[in-house]
């Protein structure tokens, strides 16, 4: 059973990951798009969409350093263990808060504004229900563990994840993590599979041309061309 839990499973969703990239730019080119619907409201968007999107890129980048970087790392270069955990609970919980509140808000707003509500479709349901899943049960494991448990996840979780990538597995590891672990590895799993067939593929779209292409010239109207003066009203076509 942890075979199937902790290798079979986790190569399945990274394949549908990759190959559901693969098949969406491939195939719905105009359906790569995040469906803004800032038209219809922009109030809770304002406050919602930054808080999300800041807090999830702190949350991105917290994965990387606990879950790419081994210990060794990170003492080699001077950071002892417990200032990474003091670090890892006072970041980590800040951008979980500021990610969850952020969430929130958009949830709130897509089911109680009517536009927005139409538009949402099954897809991003099951996408909303996903990420919702996977970041409480993060924050609650940052919390859990390193306030009122003493799991290392550094030397369990992440031993597995990078092994995952290295094909140098380690199932018996995840086996033995606190259910918690468990389920947000499991929960993170089901939304990479899930991820390219939803509106998260603008993730890998950011418009980076647009810093470098040319100024757009606007020329304003000559109201006079010639000795011919504008007329009051239509011009006759034809």
């Amino acid at each position: 059973m942890s075979a199937i839990l902790w290798v079979v499973f986790p190569y399945i969703c990274l394949t549908s990951f990759v190959v559901g990239h693969f098949w969406r730019y491939r195939y719905d080119k105009f359906g790569w798009t995040t469906r803004s619907s800032q038209l219809y409201e922009d109030r809770l968007l304002r406050w919602g969409s930054p808080l999300f999107h800041f807090g999830i890129i702190g949350v991105f980048f917290g994965h990387v350093i606990g879950l790419g970087i081994p210990q060794s790392w990170t003492e080699a270069v001077g950071i002892s263990e417990g200032l990474y955990h003091f670090m890892a609970v006072s970041i980590g919980a800040l951008a979980g808060t500021a990610t969850v509140v952020g969430m929130a808000i958009l949830i709130y707003r897509r089911r109680t504004v009517g536009p927005v509500f139409s538009a949402t479709t099954k897809m991003d349901k099951a996408m909303y229900l996903a990420l919702a899943t996977v970041i409480f049960l993060g924050l609650f494991n940052t919390v859990a563990a390193n306030i009122f448990g003493h799991y290392d996840y550094r030397e369990g979780v992440s031993v597995w994840f990078r092994g995952i990538f290295r094909f140098d597995l380690h199932p018996e590891l995840m086996a033995e993590a606190p259910l918690g672990f468990q389920l947000h590895g499991l929960a993170a799993m089901a939304l990479f599979a899930l991820w390219p067939f939803t509106r998260l593929v603008h993730v890998f779209s950011a418009p980076l041309g647009y810093l470098t292409r040319p100024y757009i010239v606007y020329r304003s109207r000559d109201d006079q061309l010639g000795s011919h003066r504008p007329r009051r009203g239509w011009d006759r076509v034809g």
